[in-house]
């Protein structure tokens, strides 16, 4: 599991950087402008990270499905070479998902401006200034295909995990139980937040569409879980909720003791 936390990680860091630092840099110029190539750059790095990240989680359910169902073949299945087959082949087809889309997006001539009305380069919006038909087409088939694939991957990950919490209830003893709950529970909550926060930006009905509703839902999906994902592993390291149960404790009783002092400013 480490291993592919590591990439994970990796993932993550590349998404933040992709978007949050031309956009802090665009606010704080009071200048939106971004040029063709740039674009086209981001819009590449985002989707190559964002799909390697699906895909990373899908390997990171097998993980744990072999983990629990299959302790005993682990080192077998998932032997440092099969781990980095797999970790290559998620990156491999992120790069691929990614090319394929913004080749295509970008061959299409644009006939309706030049205004996103987004913080970042994203597909939909592109495709919105395109006047043609044969190349919205040809993205809309792309576009279904690479669904299928995540939706294959999407049954995967449900099929593994029911076979995993099979498993974990015919464990004797609630320590035992507890304790591989525990492991699969940060996986899972990446893995919801990801999906949810995917699937409600880009298949949300267009009657609650909104240029201001499009902004909001593209900030969450291209920024929360990224910078969540860290924090929400980081919770199994014991010592670090210990430092920050103390934390929040402190500031509590600090709160109660001194009312008009706060515990993150000068005393």
């Amino acid at each position: 599991m480490g291993f592919f936390l590591l990439h994970l990680s990796l993932t993550d860091l590349g998404c933040i950087c992709t978007t949050v630092p031309k956009a802090m840099h665009s606010s704080l110029q009071n200048n939106t402008t971004i040029s063709y190539k740039a674009c086209a750059a981001q819009l590449f790095f985002f989707y190559f990270f964002m799909s390697a990240e699906f895909f990373l989680l899908t390997i990171m359910c097998y993980d744990r499905y072999v983990a629990i169902c299959k302790p005993l073949h682990y080192g077998t299945l998932l032997g440092s070479r099969a781990c980095a087959h797999m970790a290559a082949a998620a990156w491999a087809a992120g790069f691929l998902y990614s090319l394929l889309h913004t080749a295509n997006t970008f061959s299409l001539p644009l006939c309706q401006g030049n205004a996103l009305g987004q913080f970042f380069c994203e597909i939909p919006h592109i495709l919105k200034l395109s006047c043609s038909h044969s190349g919205y087409l040809r993205e809309t088939g792309l576009t279904v295909v690479i669904a299928c694939l995540m939706f294959g991957c999407f049954v995967f990950i449900v099929f593994s995990y029911v076979q995993i919490f099979r498993a974990v209830l015919r464990i004797p003893s609630q320590q035992g139980r507890h304790k591989a709950f525990s492991t699969c529970l940060p996986h899972l909550t990446v893995l919801s937040l990801f999906v949810s926060t995917l699937f409600f930006a880009y298949l949300k009905p267009p009657s609650i569409s909104s240029p201001s509703l499009d902004l909001a839902l593209s900030v969450l999906y291209s920024v929360v879980p990224p910078a969540l994902n860290p924090l929400i592993y980081s919770l199994r390291n014991q010592e670090l909720k210990d430092a920050m149960r103390k934390l929040i404790t402190g500031c509590f009783s600090e709160a109660i003791n001194s009312p008009s002092s706060a515990c993150y400013g000068p005393h």
